[in-house]
């Protein structure tokens, strides 16, 4: 079963059509992976899925249901912005950039929002929290705060906020991007955990080992398309188009 369809989405920034006609399933426990240049579209389809970018054209549903949108006979309309957020409670997502509170502890940046969103009593998060930072291998960071922290640290923590949540659905973008080489490896120890554990999970990367190992399916983005999609052996080690082929050969990819 689908968790996430996406049909013939559009997205314009002014005169510039970034996605043009994207139409993806990802089922329920799938690991998806789209890859492909700067500027192909991949994060901008990821924050569509989440509506942190509204779409011109086309539907994005996650369990059956329009993220920031209502349907009616007419048509969908957005919602606003205080509904959306409800709708967005199924979907966790994690940036380049940790995006942590500085004012706050570690454990208070993962216990926030389920105590304020959720309404969730306080004492069974802060539980719930430290599960999870044991998870992610920081449980001795509880009472430190984001300055405090490694790069690859801060993006555990991070991970470990949106899984507070308990989404149906985890986005990633990059990432590891903005981590310095010998960091990368204990986020992406997380995000291996959590596709071991039947999380489904859309992840843009530039990693492509990592994306091999860990993903289901690979989907090449170009020009606001999609170009292949496939297992990540057919995706990588043989791709069909040129536009792969050229992009592999600059990622130096070699299967």
């Amino acid at each position: 079963m689908s968790l996430v369809e996406i049909r013939n989405v559009h997205k314009r920034f002014g005169d510039v059509e970034v996605l043009k006609g994207v139409s993806l399933d990802v089922a329920q426990g799938e690991v998806v992976s789209l890859i492909g240049r700067s500027g192909s579209g991949k994060t901008t389809l990821l924050r569509c899925i989440n509506h942190l970018e509204s779409i011109d054209a086309g539907t994005i549903t996650v369990a059956g249901s329009p993220v920031g949108y209502r349907a009616r006979p007419d048509g969908f309309h957005e919602l606003p912005e205080r509904l959306v957020a409800r709708n967005r409670r199924r979907i966790g997502i994690v940036f380049q950039h940790f995006n942590l509170f500085t004012h706050m502890t570690v454990l208070e940046n993962i216990a926030e929002a389920p105590v304020r969103v959720l309404g969730e009593p306080r004492g069974e998060v802060n539980a719930r929290a430290m599960e999870l930072l044991e998870r992610v291998g920081l449980a001795d960071k509880a009472g430190q705060y984001p300055s405090e922290l490694s790069g690859g640290q801060q993006q555990r923590v991070a991970i470990a906020r949106a899984l507070a949540m308990r989404p149906e659905l985890m986005l990633f973008d990059e990432p590891t991007s903005a981590l310095d080489p010998e960091l990368v490896g204990e986020v992406l120890d997380v995000v291996r955990d959590l596709a071991d554990d039947g999380m489904t999970m859309v992840i843009v990367t530039h990693e492509l080992r990592f994306a091999a190992e860990v993903s289901d399916r690979i989907v090449f983005m170009h020009q606001g398309q999609i170009a292949e999609s496939g297992a990540p052996d057919q995706v990588l080690s043989h791709p069909e188009t040129e536009a792969l082929r050229a992009f592999l050969a600059r990622s130096a990819f070699a299967a």
